[in-house]
């Protein structure tokens, strides 16, 4: 046993080892259960709101679960595993984060029977995986419907069922064209594909005052910015826009330069250097004829004289995103060196642009641009967190209206599509041989926790409602789904609320592969040891639902 050079080995009983092995995977499950449960009210027109405090004192006030699971502090590893599965669904397609977690705590719930009979988890992971292509091929094939892009009356149907479950909701109209708006604007073809880029170039400025409905989408871009000189002009049509990526400004030495000054003249020799320099490249901007000068970095007070004498607006000190927003605008392109400047360099595009104040800060309006490809959404609102909330809101509209571009298919929405994915699985699970088939028969039976959320949301009676809805699908088709403001059983197809395929397939993924790597784990290993006692390997910390809600 102790060769040369062996490592020894280390026997445990079989009995030890899968008693930690069920333990670990027993507290993986209930740690899913417990954020499940935080979210769950979450779900639907009738979902509740929480209220977060946040360790600043600051509060936030929202339904939207990615929001809630990131002010969230949790201990356990499963926990925060789940909580990242929330941010994936958000940066992904920007929709379902409270569904993916109801969904996968739910799926994690269906594998503790089965733990508990000793199926291995390997066999249950494999009816899993199986399931999930299913569901897949059977949305895809079966359950989508094709949506027409150019049928705007549609697009504004599927955004607004996206918007109901929210705050915003009361300004839908508005929201639905504000998003759909902006994603045209920011839509770029190129190949037969189309490229939205909704995070670079579709910014929400948030002004508290006015009211919701004076919101716009602006043809352009506005930053919080004003022009560096108060003899600078405040309004220009038909600007022609410089932006550079250079300061206008002296030069300034690298951090070790010395300068050794013998004489009075030569401090003056450097001053006149200084000017040179200064003078040099505002003639460099000058010779292109531009009316705004934007750039990133500095404007000195000698260029300030140089380009107001020339008739030049500047503006100073733009976070990069901002100027690429602009560029894509106004035609623009940014320059890194003025010696460099061309004629064709020159933003020409934009029809307006102008300082105004709104509240207590100016803000500068680069507007009417023809063909803009980057635009600036502006929320209006009583109070902050009335915009924050507004904002996280049109976010999710906006991803959907993305979404639909990109990948035009459309499924029920109300909880239809989960109950007919669920009652296919369940026909075919039936044709599956060996133990294999109680797994895959319990995603089918956990995807009914959307529609049973939604009743419990609305206050109806859960099992009366699942019933009749088990019914209706068995015998009238799809589209059958749960009215969330009534718990009512509606026809979705008459109603008209749908939902994007992507959004459902990649809520599907998102839930079943956690669940298979939560049940994967059988160890939980601390990589640090506690204070007290150096031989004892720290346990990991448990959540529990209480601790949590703190």
């Amino acid at each position: 046993m102790f060769g040369p050079g062996a490592a020894p080995i280390v026997v445990l009983s079989q009995n030890t080892k899968r008693d930690t092995g069920r333990k670990v995977q027993r507290e993986n499950i209930q740690a899913g259960k417990a954020i499940a449960d935080v979210i769950r009210t979450c779900l639907g027109p009738q979902a509740m709101l929480k209220m977060l405090m946040d360790p600043m004192g600051g509060i936030v006030m929202t339904n939207d679960g990615n929001a809630i699971l990131r002010e969230i502090t949790v201990q356990h590893p499963a926990g925060k595993s789940m909580i990242e599965i929330a941010r994936t669904q958000d940066e992904e397609v920007g929709d379902g984060t409270t569904s993916v977690i109801v969904l996968a705590g739910e799926i994690l719930a269906t594998a503790e029977p089965f733990l508990e009979q000793n199926m291995h988890p390997t066999v249950i992971i494999r009816a899993y995986r199986q399931a999930l292509e299913d569901m897949v091929t059977i949305l895809n094939e079966q359950i989508s419907i094709d949506l027409d892009c150019n049928n705007k009356k549609k697009l504004v149907q599927v955004i607004n069922s996206c918007i109901g479950t929210k705050f915003i909701r009361r300004w839908s109209e508005l929201a639905c064209q504000i998003a759909l708006d902006a994603v045209y604007t920011v839509m770029l073809e190129e190949n037969g594909r189309r490229e939205i880029d909704i995070k670079r170039y579709a910014k929400v400025e948030k002004i508290p005052g006015g009211t919701v409905e004076d919101s716009i989408v602006l043809k352009g871009v506005m930053i919080n910015k004003d022009v560096t000189h108060p003899k600078m002009r405040r309004y220009i049509k038909d600007p022609r826009i410089v932006l550079l990526d250079c300061p206008l400004e002296y030069k300034k030495g690298e951090s070790q330069t010395n300068i050794e000054i013998m004489k009075d003249t030569d401090f003056t020799k450097i001053l006149e250097l200084e000017e040179q320099h200064v003078k040099k490249i505002c003639e460099d901007v000058i010779s292109v004829k531009p009316d705004v000068v934007i750039t990133e970095k500095g404007v000195s007070d000698l260029a300030q004289h140089y380009l107001i004498k020339a008739g030049i607006s500047a503006i100073r000190r733009l976070r990069k995103s901002d100027i690429n927003r602009i560029a894509r605008a106004c035609g623009a392109t940014v320059v890194n060196r003025t010696e460099e400047l061309r004629e064709e360099d020159v933003g020409t595009r934009a029809g307006l642009f102008e300082i105004k104040k709104l509240g207590d800060d100016y803000f500068c309006f680069i507007t009417e641009c023809k063909d803009p490809k980057a635009c600036t959404i502006i929320l209006r609102g009583a109070s902050k967190d009335v915009l924050n909330e507004t904002e996280r809101n049109l976010q999710d509209a906006l991803h959907v209206a993305r979404n639909l571009l990109i990948d035009p298919k459309l499924v029920p929405g109300g909880g239809a599509v989960e109950m007919a994915v669920s009652r296919l699985l369940s026909e075919k699970a039936a044709g599956l041989a060996g133990v294999e088939q109680w797994p895959y028969k319990a995603i089918a039976q956990a995807l009914e926790i959307i529609p049973r959320t939604l009743a419990q949301n609305c206050g109806a009676n859960t099992i009366r409602t699942l019933t009749a809805l088990r019914a209706k699908h068995a015998t009238e088709g799809t589209t059958w789904g749960i009215d969330g403001e009534t718990g009512k059983l509606v026809d979705m197809k008459e109603r008209g609320i749908w939902e994007p395929l992507s959004v459902k397939l990649q809520t599907y993924k998102t839930a079943i592969e956690t669940a298979i790597l939560l049940l994967r784990i059988d160890d939980i290993v601390s990589g640090s040891k506690k204070k007290k006692n150096e031989n004892e390997t720290a346990q990991p910390s448990q959540v529990t639902e209480e601790s949590m809600k703190e």
